[in-house]
């Protein structure tokens, strides 16, 4: 089939890219390429893709919703395009849909970050409000089998029952990236109930590994400890998350994405679960359904850097939460997988990655 992955020079999206392409999948991933963290990282992920490139030199041949071609050799065996695009471009991100006809969708752009959503709120209605409104209209107008999009644990946002349910309330988000995601969360459902357009949500819960963004606690640790700085550790350490290592997490994505929701006749607000509708919508979680201990997670960084680490114990921040912890039950069972990458080993590998990619 033919996929878009959104936020294609991402984390997740890199991966969720090389593991289509891999399956023999025809990939168009698109990424406005933004300053918010380091380019270059991002372009690093992107060189990853470049074996599978319809065109050789992808990084130079694609802005907007023009491909152009002229200048560089193409890639007979090539099953990944690149295209810089904004998800906000509404009209690039139209013609994008009508050019390259795709089957499924897998959209996974945002502008991330909980704190710097406090600092610069009008990035998150370009990206998260507008961008996913653009993306819902060319899956509307263009017959798309199956949209899957990425929301975020931070919905929960009050809530103190654990672990966090998707049958639970999410009317109470504490920063505005996880009131985006929640917004994104109601935009996919009126689209599934007006259009028949089927829509699967994924609250995502604290995902690290190699390859990971520069903002998030796992570098942002790496950093300091390898340079004899302290670490900040929030609410004095008295913390919880429920840790998911990348690989389980791509394997997540791939295995839900064949699984379309579909219209339910009988279901009705007051006798059906939160997470699916009478329209062909579906909501999980995905994570690792064991949080772990801040102090322990640092722990394991510090046996697999050698180093043990200054901490610096501060106050909860601003938009933060004491503990993410996901059911994830429902998830496991239809696409009969479960998490197998422990702490331990996650870290591990994360740090060898580091050392790799840091010098």
């Amino acid at each position: 089939m033919k996929y878009l992955v959104t936020g294609a020079a991402g984390f997740i999206g890199h991966f969720v890219s090389e593991r289509l392409c891999e399956m023999g999948h025809d990939v168009v991933g698109i990424d406005n390429l933004n300053d918010y963290y380091d380019v270059n990282l991002k372009l690093a992920r992107l060189n990853k893709l470049e074996k599978y490139s319809v065109v050789n030199g992808m990084l130079n041949i694609a802005v907007g919703s023009d491909i152009v071609t002229s200048s560089a050799s193409r890639n007979a065996n090539g099953n990944f395009t690149f295209i810089k695009i904004d998800l906000a471009d509404r009209d690039g991100i139209a013609a994008l849909f009508c050019n390259e006809k795709f089957d499924r969708v897998i959209h996974l752009g945002a502008q991330g970050g909980v704190r710097y959503s406090i600092e610069n709120p009008l990035a998150y209605a370009d990206s998260n409000l507008v961008g996913h409104l653009t993306v819902l209209e060319g899956c509307r107008h263009n017959n798309i089998q199956h949209l899957v999009y990425a929301s975020s644990s931070s919905v929960y946002g009050l809530n103190s029952k654990v672990p966090f349910a998707t049958s639970d309330s999410v009317d109470h988000p504490v920063s505005l990236y996880a009131a985006t995601k929640k917004s994104n969360e109601l935009m996919a459902h009126t689209y599934s109930h007006l259009y028949g357009l089927p829509t699967t949500g994924l609250r995502f819960f604290t995902v690290y590994g190699p390859w990971g963004r520069p903002d998030m606690a796992p570098i942002l640790f790496a950093d300091a400890i390898t340079k004899g700085k302290a670490i900040n550790v929030f609410n004095h350490g008295d913390m919880r998350r429920d840790f998911t290592y990348i690989d389980d997490i791509v394997e997540g994505i791939i295995r839900i994405q064949d699984i379309v929701p579909k219209s339910r006749a009988d279901w009705t607000v007051e006798t059906g679960s939160a997470a699916n509708s009478s329209a062909p919508y579906s909501i999980y979680n995905i994570g690792n359904g064991n949080p772990v201990k801040l102090l322990d997670f640092i722990e394991a960084m510090e046996t697999s850097l050698g180093i043990k680490a200054e901490k610096n114990f501060m106050d909860m921040q601003p938009g933060d939460v004491y503990q993410t912890y996901a059911e994830v039950e429902d998830l496991f069972e239809v696409t009969d997988y479960k998490p197998a990458v422990s702490v331990s080993e996650g870290v591990e590998n994360f740090v060898k990655w580091y050392k790799e990619f840091y010098n």
